[in-house]
């Protein structure tokens, strides 16, 4: 039979007994929240949760504090981190990625488009958000608020943060609207009922809205741009061309967009065109790209007419020889839209010009195109001739690009909801910004297929 246990190497060790560095190693793997339940177990543990290495980290995942800013501060990692605890606290789950979706921006608008950088506005105060909450008697999502703890949106200038577009009779920019101005846009007509703009464009009138309720067919915290239903007996009834589900999915995927190279950026200004990468053919030393953009404001569902803006670049190798240089002298197009009609089209030019291309040189141009269904694609070539073979013509090839215009779903505007012509606030300060954010977006066409 075996011998009864040693009493005293049996006895359990205490906490108190057990070594420093283990106990460290094992709460350095604990949440913020669990490290703060610590605390309250018992002295020791209260002691080595309070240890300022352990927070460290959480400072870091959740506040994005560097090295330099806990220098700058003076304060150890514990203060700072329960310090903006009790500042910004409501947005753990989100702040840290909204802060560096806002911190990649300035980086790369301070490089590419530094003029940006002034419109931004400082961080809005929580009684601020607490007080536009009140004003439109709505919540705001904690996404949205955040985001403007961090910026306050942008003064209403050209260039706009979210994006430009511009065609040879049409031009937009839309701003990021501070939250007094979105406040004083606040809808509470058919149709727009209970919904903030989030941007606004002053050439236009264009804004992108977000649901602050599910209403009217609409899903909370959904973002779109308006399209009025031309055919709908109700002026009211509208068709949400749809952009986000919410605040966080649509800002941070835009400014990936932007950051990323994905946007182009022309004159210090971000144009919205997307490029397809594999939509690139070569033509011997002659390269061609395309990118696209949907135009909401130039669009309507009811009747169908989707109208869709591209551009072309047009680049011969740097490695080519001179004598390769050439001249545009025509364009052909073959345009397919979603049923399988063919349309052709063919002309002198492009958008009444005959570029020289030579080694190293690259012809951008912008133009557009409308389908009667939801989706098309277009295809071509360009003819050129030699300029030091003057009797040598040959074509280069437009590689296929396809246009789809977003996701959209009808809005039901109930028959006794607020009157269309109801103020959505009663507040005489924000009549000047419901007028400017009310201005009715123009109807625009352009020369297509060029």
């Amino acid at each position: 039979m075996a011998a009864p246990p040693d009493t005293e190497l049996s006895s359990t060790l205490s906490l108190e007994q057990l070594p420093t560095d283990p106990l460290l190693l094992i709460l350095s793997f604990l949440d913020y929240r669990d490290l703060v339940s610590c605390c309250y177990l018992n002295q020791r543990l209260n002691q080595l949760s309070s240890h300022d290495p352990l927070w460290k980290r959480h400072c870091k995942k959740y506040w994005l504090i560097s090295e330099e800013e806990k220098i700058r501060r003076n304060q150890s990692w514990k203060a700072i981190f329960t310090s903006t605890y009790a500042d910004l606290g409501r947005y753990i789950h989100c702040y840290a990625t909204l802060k560096k979706a806002w911190d990649d921006l300035e980086r790369y608008l301070g490089q590419w488009c530094p003029r940006m950088i002034s419109s931004l506005k400082e961080s809005a105060r929580e009684e601020d958000l607490d007080a536009v909450e009140a004003q439109i008697r709505c919540k705001l999502p904690d996404d949205y608020r955040c985001s403007f703890r961090i910026h306050n949106g942008q003064k209403l200038v050209v260039p706009g943060l979210m994006g430009s577009m511009a065609l040879s009779n049409h031009y937009r920019s839309e701003d990021l609207l501070d939250i007094d101005t979105a406040a004083g846009g606040f809808q509470q007509r058919l149709g727009l009922k209970q919904c903030l703009p989030l941007t606004f464009c002053i050439h236009t009138g264009l804004s992108q809205y977000m649901a602050l309720e599910s209403v009217e067919g609409r899903n909370k915290y959904e973002i779109f741009y308006q399209c009025p239903d031309q055919m709908a007996r109700k002026p009211s009834a509208i068709v949400m061309f749809i952009t986000g589900t919410s605040y966080l999915e649509w800002f941070t995927s835009y400014v990936n967009e932007v950051v990323t190279g994905g946007y182009p950026i022309i004159r210090d200004q971000i144009f919205r065109y997307v490029h397809d990468k594999k939509c690139v053919a070569t033509t011997e030393d002659i390269t061609v790209s395309v990118s696209t953009s949907f135009l909401p404001e130039l669009s309507s569902v009811h009747p169908p007419h989707y109208f869709f803006t591209y551009r072309i670049r047009i680049e011969m190798s740097k490695d080519a020889l001179p004598e390769k240089t050439c001249q545009l002298d025509s364009r052909y197009w073959r345009i397919t839209n979603a049923k399988g009609d063919v349309e052709e089209v063919q002309g002198p030019g492009v958008v009444g010009e005959f570029p020289v291309i030579g080694p190293g040189k690259v012809y951008e141009y912008t133009s557009c195109t409308t389908f009667s269904t939801t989706s098309g694609y277009m295809e071509g070539y360009y003819t050129f001739h030699c300029l030091y073979y003057k009797d040598r013509f040959f074509n280069v090839t437009i590689p296929r690009f396809h246009m789809v215009c977003p996701t959209f779903k009808a809005t039901n505007p109930n028959e006794s909801a607020v009157d269309e012509d109801q103020d959505s606030t009663g507040a005489d300060d924000s009549r000047d910004r419901r007028r400017v954010l009310d201005f009715p977006a123009p109807s625009g066409c352009c020369p297509c297929h060029t």
